[in-house]
């Protein structure tokens, strides 16, 4: 390891000579306080900034061990972090002058949900911070001079302001410690108390806008129907009150725009933590549940729908399914078996985003088309023994059919975005609007794990290149929305509980790393366990290839899952 004078001394050295010569600058640099590390240096000054990270010694850090020896805790206490430290980077960027990118510097900007990231790791040992810094350049001409005054005079201070104990007010990191002690609490009480969410009394659930997470302002905070309040004592906060929604099938209804999807979507996200004033810190959604939606076009390769889809007219066998471009009831189906397959225990299913023939049949509809000229067996018709049998609990909303008020354990009203229990309302209008009766086969889940991956060395997303050159496998991230790895494009659009593009990139390198490595026929499971195991032993850092490393966040198993699922390579 170099000394921070060696470092001013390569700067004079290299002064106004070609860019390329910033190379010479990797390797690791003694700051006294930290240690900085230059891991990847930008090709050009127009090129993807450099990478850079600080490591401080936890000794020197001085943050009690109260605050990261548990997992959720530390992770809490990673964002804190990385939130003051990209705010106090972005004071300084671009602070240095020249061409292209020069004098950027950056690190990962969290959301409301609290993620585990690269950008900011704490371990026994240190706090290690990732960032990217633009080198400066007079077009391509090394002004080292402007990077000396970014490592030298702008990193120093921010580093002892973010990642020194001493520099924080001590309430400041009580209060994040103490929410994701509460936070981690009310997760560990759902399936206590038989539940698949609560919703603190109180609780903002409504969004700023599409594009921005933010709680709106002036919205109507959450009320509770007594008969679905739950009283929890939480460790730190003490007794908090809110709206329990239970296991088995529940549906929520209401007229158009009273807040029907919002509830939904706060469901959706209510499988991670939300920072303090977000609003929905004390939405907490049990960690499996998944949201299904219709999906036209999408890839299935191998999988059994045999429950919701038979009898094809082209005889084609939906015990061992696949298609290149699915309808939008196959597309379902498939979510549901998939979502067995990756272990959900709650589904989320919105009537606007599901294909109607596949949530119901009524009547009328089942005289004219006979049950034995209808491949499709409609989702209402296997809620019950999805819960029943499978221990999967359903939370549907639905807004024009009726039929689901049959199957319903629990039945939210949206009022004006309040919430109302009408179940015994609706029970006494179920002998007037009885459910025809549906032909199902019986409920039997899949046996066997699909195998579908085979990817042979050097062939298909391994392609010949020059020499040296012939392992080299591309990505690229579209932020939410998806990967290509070689051109073959994973499309996760409708995967939505996709929150962070950081997740997504982090999918990209697990499929890069799934595409190196795996050469034999294997199940999704067993990938996908692979992929599990993988981040319990070595964290996302397992996937770090070379420099790019900057920027992955954490995918649950569910979304792991669906990208599997997705990929047609």
């Amino acid at each position: 390891m170099k000394s921070k004078t060696e470092l001013r001394q390569e700067l004079e050295r290299i002064h106004r000579k070609s860019y390329p010569a910033y190379k010479d600058l990797r390797g690791q640099y003694d700051f006294g306080d930290y240690v900085l590390s230059i891991d990847h240096v930008q090709g050009d000054p127009f090129a993807s900034p450099s990478n850079v990270s600080v490591a401080v010694p936890m000794k020197k850090a001085g943050f009690p061990e109260l605050y990261w020896k548990e997992a959720y805790a530390r992770t809490a206490l990673e964002d804190c972090l990385l939130r003051r430290f990209a705010k106090k980077l972005q004071d300084y960027s671009f602070k240095a002058k020249g061409s292209g990118k020069s004098g950027l510097i950056a690190t990962s900007r969290p959301g409301q949900e609290i993620l585990r990231r690269t950008a900011l790791e704490i371990t026994e040992k240190s706090v290690t911070a990732r960032f990217e810094v633009g080198f400066p350049a007079n077009g391509r001409t090394i002004n080292a001079y402007e990077l000396e005054k970014i490592l030298f005079d702008f990193l120093p201070p921010v580093v002892v302001q973010c990642f020194y104990f001493r520099s924080w007010k001590k309430e400041i990191l009580q209060e994040n410690y103490e929410l994701s002690v509460d936070q981690n609490f009310i997760r560990q009480e759902l399936p206590r108390r038989n539940l698949v969410a609560f919703l603190a009394e109180g609780s903002i659930l409504p969004r700023m806008s599409g594009v921005s997470s933010r709680p709106l302002k002036d919205a109507v905070p959450l009320t509770v129907p007594e008969t679905l309040r739950v009283e929890m004592e939480l460790p730190c906060k003490g007794k908090i009150a809110g709206m329990g929604i239970p296991e088995g099938v529940t549906l929520i209804i209401g007229g158009g725009y009273h807040g029907k999807s919002t509830l939904l979507q706060a469901l959706e996200q209510g499988v991670y933590n939300h920072i303090a004033g977000d609003g929905r810190e004390y939405v907490i959604t049990e960690n499996t549940a998944v949201k299904l939606r219709a999906e036209d076009g999408r890839s299935v390769q191998n999988l059994d729908l045999s429950l919701f889809i038979h009898n094809l007219p082209n005889g084609k066998d939906t015990k061992n399914f696949s298609t290149e471009d699915a309808s939008g009831s196959t597309s379902q189906a498939a979510a549901v078996m998939e979502g067995i397959e990756a272990g959900s225990r709650t589904f989320l299913i919105d009537e606007d985003t599901s294909a109607t023939n596949f949530l119901v049949r009524d009547e009328f509809m089942q005289k004219i088309v006979h049950g034995d000229k209808e491949p499709i067996t409609p989702f209402c018709a296997r809620v019950r023994d999805l819960y029943e049998k499978a221990g999967i609990s359903t939370v549907l909303v639905a807004g024009s059919s009726g039929a689901f008020f049959h199957m319903a354990d629990t039945v939210i009203q949206m009022d004006a975005y309040c919430p109302l229990d009408v179940k015994e309302k609706v029970d006494q209008y179920l002998k007037d609007y009885p459910l025809p009766e549906f032909e199902v086969g019986a409920f039997v889940l899949p046996e066997k794990s699909r195998r579908f991956w085979a990817l042979p060395r050097g062939k298909a997303a391994r392609p010949s290149g020059p020499r040296g050159r012939e392992d080299r496998i591309k990505t690229k991230v579209m932020s939410t929305d998806g990967f290509s790895i070689n051109h073959e494009m994973v499309d996760l659009r409708y995967v939505e509980q996709i929150t962070d593009s950081e997740q997504t990139a982090a999918l990209a390198g697990m499929m890069k790393y799934l595409v190196k490595q795996v050469t034999s026929p294997v199940s999704v499971k067993q990938l996908a366990e692979l992929l599990e195991r993988l981040l319990k032993q070595k964290g996302l850092e397992g996937f770090m290839e070379g420099y790019a490393f900057c920027g992955y966040a954490q995918p649950r198993i569910q979304e792991i899952y669906a990208m599997l699922n997705r990929f047609r390579g």
